[in-house]
Order: structure tokens, then sequence, then C-alpha cells
């Protein structure tokens, strides 16, 4: 039974690897951005855990800091009742400042402990927000450099072929731009040689 979930798993998981090989060759930028969005994913849960340490280790800090007011406050009612020789409020001031004390002290080493997590949380936190930041500007290095590749191959064949529509489209443009600047060199001539002969005129029946 054991071999034939084994043997399951693998083909599931070879199946799994196939239709990722496939998709890569298809769209890969569409496979790495799935990645990084696990990779955010992942990096936010890593941002949850070090909230709830930060919290955690607030709490520690205050819970240290009551428990050292109640242990001042019990060591100075012992001296009080010491001095006062009220033997049996001596007494319970004396144990309830050991009970305090050993609590602030076990407070200080956890308190010590989570400042350590708190610290390695950190910098794991830090060191994986710069490497998805790196990701993704390799995303944006690669998306361009195949926007490059897929417009030079566009236009590749837009102006190598020529049966294709788009090539025909910009010679009958081409062919336009031709014929109209024909039109308007014609016209400009035209109008500068009529000005010309006016001129001519004007000047030759000013000198009779």
């Amino acid at each position: 039974m054991t071999n034939l979930f084994t043997s399951i798993k693998n083909t599931i998981t070879a199946d799994l690897n196939e239709a990722l090989d496939q998709k890569e060759k298809q769209n890969p930028i569409a496979l790495l951005n799935q990645y990084l969005r696990q990779c955010e994913q992942e990096t936010e849960k890593a941002g949850k855990f070090l909230e709830r340490q930060n919290a955690l280790k607030d709490q520690f800090t205050k819970e240290l800091h009551h428990a050292e007011q109640l242990a001042e406050k019990r060591k100075y009612q012992a001296e009080v009742a010491s001095k006062a020789g009220e033997t049996e409020l001596y007494q319970f001031t004396s144990e309830e400042l050991q009970v305090y004390s050993n609590r602030a002290e076990r407070l200080k080493a956890s308190l010590k402990q989570v400042k350590g997590h708190l610290a390695d949380l950190e910098r794991k936190h830090g060191e994986m927000k710069n490497k998805l930041k790196d990701m993704q500007l390799r995303r944006m290095e690669l998306m361009g450099r195949e926007n490059v590749t897929r417009a030079n191959h566009r236009l590749d064949q837009v102006l190598e072929s020529n049966t294709d529509k788009s090539f025909s489209r910009f010679q009958d443009i081409e062919n336009y731009i031709d014929r109209l600047e024909d039109q308007v060199n014609r016209s400009y001539n035209q109008t500068t040689i009529d000005a010309r002969i006016e001129q001519l005129e004007k000047e030759m029946n000013k000198s009779i």
C-alpha cells in the first residue's frame, strides 16, 4: 500500500513538473510572476511573525517592569516590618519579595531570548525583502528585454515581408505622403510663379 501511494505521489509530482515546464516554455514571464507572488506572500507571513514577536517583547517588558516594581515595594515593606518588629508581616513581605524577584529573573531571561529571536527574525525578514526587491527588478529587466525581442521580431516581419498586410499599409502611407508632397510642391511652385509674373508686370507698367 505504501509503495502504491509513493507511486501515485511520484506520478502526480512528475505531471505537475511537466505542466510547469510547458507553462514556462509558453509564457516564462507569467510563471515568473507566479513565483514572485508566492515570494511576496511568504514575505508578508514573515512580517506578521515579526509583528507578533515584537508584541511579545513589549508584553514581556511590561511584565518585567511590573514584577520589578512589586519586588522593590515588598523589599521596602519588609524593611519597615523588620524595624517595627512585626515578625509575621516581615515573613509575608519577605516571601512575596522572593516570589517577585524570582519572577523578574525569569522574565529577564525570557525577554533576552525573545529579543534574540526578534533580532534574528528582523535580519531574515530584511533579507527576504531585499531578495524580493532584487527579483522584482530582475523581472522588470527580463520584461524589458522580452518586449524588445518581441517588438524587433514583429518589426522585422513587417519590414522584410512584401506580402504582409502591415507592410502594405506602411507602403500605402508612404506612397500617399509622396503624392501629397508632390502636390504641395506643385501648388507652391505655381503660386510662386504667378506671384513673380504679376510682380514683373507691375514693374514693366511702371517703366512705360
